[in-house]
Formats: C-alpha cells, structure tokens, sequence
C-alpha cells in the first residue's frame, strides 16, 4: 500500500483529495497545523468506513514543527511514496487603502514558498526509499505570468505582490527539483486545483473541493512513465 503525506489535510482541498485516495487504497498520512481539527477530520473519515489513515502534527511555517513531524514519520515509517505540499495562505487582501506591505509579503512566503521548501526537504529522505517517488506542489491559476499578460483572461485582474508570485516561486523550485532528482526517478509536478469554493478564498465560487481534488489525485498517483518537471491544470499542461 502506497504511503501519502497531505499538508493542511484537515479541512477543504486537502481533506477531499485525502478522502479520494483513502478511497482508491492509498495509506494516508493527514498533515495537520491543529491537532483538535486534525482529529475530527480522522474522525469523519473513519465514520464512512476509511481507516487507513493517520494523523501527524505539523505546521509548515514553522521549521521546529516540520522536523518533529518528520521525526515522528520515521519512528514508525522508513518509506514515503508521495508528498503532497498542500498547505498555504492567501495572505492580506490588500485595497487602495490599505496595499500590502513587505510583512505581509513575507508571511506568505515564508509558508507557501519556503514552508513547502522546507518540508520537502525534512522528508526526502524518505521519498528517496520509494520504488516510485512523486512530490506534487499545489500551486494557482494565479502562478502562471504568461496568463497574467493576456488581457482576455478572466483573472488578468487579480494581481498581487504576494499571493500570486509565491507560488510563481514555487513553480520555479519545482522545475529545479524535478530536474535535480529526475535520474532518480522521481515524478515531481506542479498542480493548479482550479477555482474552488473553500473557507480558503471565503467560498467565493467555483467547483466543490470534492470535484476539483479529482485532478489533483490524478498528478499523485502517477506510474513510472508519468510526466515531471510540468504544470498542469483541469485541462492539462499550462503555460509558466
């Protein structure tokens, strides 16, 4: 049985793409920064029959938490199959009247940049065990600065000096990994879920997390012969 870590898999897209691969056989490892929610979110999963699940403590903004979590991992575990960095902020809304400032710039990219940067490096190791290792990194329509230059796209808009290019960062360290491991056979991809209505973004619209977790799935269960070092999203391959 194939072993998956999710980040911020208590609640939203990460907890409906934990249900989904529970459901096609994976053992699921629920990455948590709360411990009461954590639980519950167990809990519910265990209510409708899905039991091959666990919990384990961690907050990627926090350097201390992501090492004790991989510490905690290895006691029981010397092998990780699939590392989902899931978790993130979306930060300030910034306004004419209140525009972002440099701290909030750095909050955000101190847990959506380097937070994932740093889990994926405390859990390598154990990724480097696997017959078949895949990193996925959750990314957003919002990362891609080709779609940004096109006036005719729905989000030309909706710019910012935060949220937007920490995961254009992302993307860019994902490139990089994929082509620092990829005689290793790793498969490591970044993953756009699309607009979806989540306490994330305030459920502002969009398909449920339960649709939109379904594509995500698909770049975590890839097999040997799977796509690295790319972008995709609902309808497949997106520019950077």
């Amino acid at each position: 049985m194939r072993k998956v870590l999710i980040t911020g898999a208590n609640k939203g897209l990460g907890f409906e793409l934990a249900k989904y691969l529970l459901q096609k056989e994976y053992f699921v490892f629920l990455g948590c920064r709360n411990i009461d929610s954590g639980k519950k979110a167990i809990l519910e999963l265990e209510k409708i029959g899905l039991e091959n699940c666990t919990l384990l403590e961690i907050d990627i903004s926090n350097e201390g938490s992501i090492d004790e979590a991989a510490k905690e991992f290895g006691k029981h575990n010397e092998v990780l199959d699939i590392l989902i960095n899931n978790a993130g902020i979306l930060g300030p809304r910034p306004s004419k009247e209140n525009p972002l400032t440099l701290k909030d710039v750095r909050e955000v990219f101190e847990t959506n940049f380097f937070g994932t940067i740093a889990v994926t490096e405390a859990f390598m190791p154990y990724l480097k065990k696997s017959s078949l290792p895949v990193i996925e990194n959750i990314t957003s329509d919002l990362s891609s600065l080709t779609m940004h230059q096109d006036p005719e796209w729905l989000l030309y808009k909706a710019k910012s000096i935060s949220y937007g290019p920490s995961k254009t960062a992302l993307n860019a360290y994902t490139v990089a990994l994929a082509y620092e491991y990829k005689d290793l056979g790793f498969k490591i991809n970044c993953v756009t879920p699309g607009w979806t209505s989540t306490d994330f973004n305030g459920n502002s619209g969009g398909k449920s997390a339960a649709e939109n977790c379904i594509n995500l799935a698909k770049y975590a269960m890839l097999d040997q012969n799977g796509p690295t070092g790319k972008f995709f999203g609902e309808h497949g391959e997106l520019p950077w």
